[in-house]
């Protein structure tokens, strides 16, 4: 069994609305990238895993179609928000297990005016009108009744259980998250929206699910990202040039919810992710301190208060205390969502999980011009996606 595996290669597209674009032009545009970023060819890569969440299945042999049919296995991944990264650590896992030394990970979508999304990734329907269908048909629906399965309030809820159980969040803590990412996203040129918002204008702009206005959710758009891995065998063999750009994959971890004795309406997007991170520190032998930047899923400003204290990035509880001392500002002691975030990148579902990874690859190689974190060595890539499945990834600057 492999011991090391490495990403050769990383891009991600423009995420944005793309009209003139599908999806197999977003993935093959996005692999393509990858390919050439890591100097190697279809005809090199042993597998291929495509993720994609919208668009019907089928996407991964597409994909081949427009890049090179190669004969090679193909996986279709679909796993809610955590769809990238389930490619990805498909394509790791094959290596790992020996069946290659080289593959191709790819996650697409296309989501620029989706509208508001339900608990399974899906446009929601006209709410007036119940649809009873499959294992849901002889039950009432919950939605507005006893909880609700629209996202924006579903993390809503989840900010406000956060800021009764410890106290000190308020609507003003939360703005400000959104107001440091919003800020990020200026030095990101491939970012949905590159607009720095004040604290006042996120505050009084739309409220979509209290305390989340609409600055602080985020953006449904087009996009892919993809991602070459390679064994360390494999990589020794190749020019000292792509040896010093990969970056090593210290960690991969996926989890998903355990039984509990808890609410069974409002999703918990806590236990499965403490359990990710915990399980990724232990692999990677690191912990919390020793990151020198993270890539949370913050798909609501109240998500990301949160995950502070899910990824132990803070004492427990201690996440306003933590955003408060500035830590998680590009130039603080831990810096988070230095993308922008999902709030200003946007959230193309299923390439998500690649374009965080993306993100922590371009510093840990010093390619990350204006937004670049100085000595950058560790990073930490996370998405969650309610279901639920989470994907940690802790990557790691090339030492060869």
């Amino acid at each position: 069994m492999a011991d090391n595996v490495w990403i050769l290669g990383i891009t991600m597209t423009k995420f944005g609305k793309h009209t003139d674009k599908d999806i197999v032009d977003l993935a093959a545009e996005a692999a393509m990238g990858a390919l050439a970023d890591a100097g190697v060819t279809m005809g090199q890569m042993g597998i291929l895993a495509a993720g994609n969440l919208m668009g019907g299945g089928g996407i991964g042999q597409q994909i081949q179609k427009q890049v090179g049919q190669t004969g090679i296995p193909v996986y279709n991944v679909s796993n809610a928000c955590a769809t990238g990264a389930t490619a990805l650590r498909t394509v790791i896992m094959a290596i790992k297990a020996g069946e290659c030394d080289m593959g191709l990970a790819v996650g697409v979508e296309k989501l620029a005016g989706a509208g508001l999304l339900g608990g399974g990734g899906r446009a929601k329907t006209d709410g007036k009108v119940w649809q009873p269908s499959g294992r849901y048909g002889a039950v009432a629906p919950t939605d507005g009744r006893i909880g609700t399965d629209a996202m924006p309030g579903t993390f809503a809820q989840v900010g406000m259980e956060y800021a009764h159980k410890y106290g000190d969040a308020t609507f003003e803590t939360f703005a400000k998250i959104s107001e440091k990412n919003h800020a990020h996203s200026t030095l990101n040129p491939l970012a949905a929206y590159s607009k720095r918002f004040t604290l006042e204008e996120i505050m009084g702009d739309m409220m979509i699910a209290y305390p989340n206005t609409r600055p602080m959710c985020s953006a449904n758009c087009d996009g892919a990202a993809a991602a070459v891995v390679v064994s360390e065998t494999k990589l020794r063999t190749l020019s000292l040039e792509q040896q010093r750009r990969a970056v090593k994959v210290a960690a991969s971890v996926l989890t998903t919810d355990p039984w509990e004795d808890a609410c069974q309406i409002l999703p918990n997007v806590n236990t499965l992710t403490r359990n990710a991170a915990k399980q990724a520190y232990e692999a990677a032998g690191i912990g919390p301190d020793d990151l020198d930047l993270v890539e949370l899923h913050d798909c609501f400003a109240t998500a990301e208060l949160v995950h502070y204290d899910n990824l132990m990035l803070c004492p427990e509880g201690g996440a306003v205390d933590f955003f408060e001392s500035g830590a998680p500002w590009r130039d603080g002691s831990t810096p988070v969502n230095v993308s922008g975030g999902l709030q200003s990148k946007g959230h193309p579902i299923s390439a998500t999980g690649i374009a965080n990874i993306w993100e922590i690859c371009h510093h840990l190689r010093g390619e990350a011009g204006p937004r670049q974190i100085d000595g950058a060595k560790v990073g930490l890539a996370h998405v969650i996606g309610l279901g639920s499945a989470c994907g940690i990834h802790i990557l790691e600057a090339s030492a060869l």
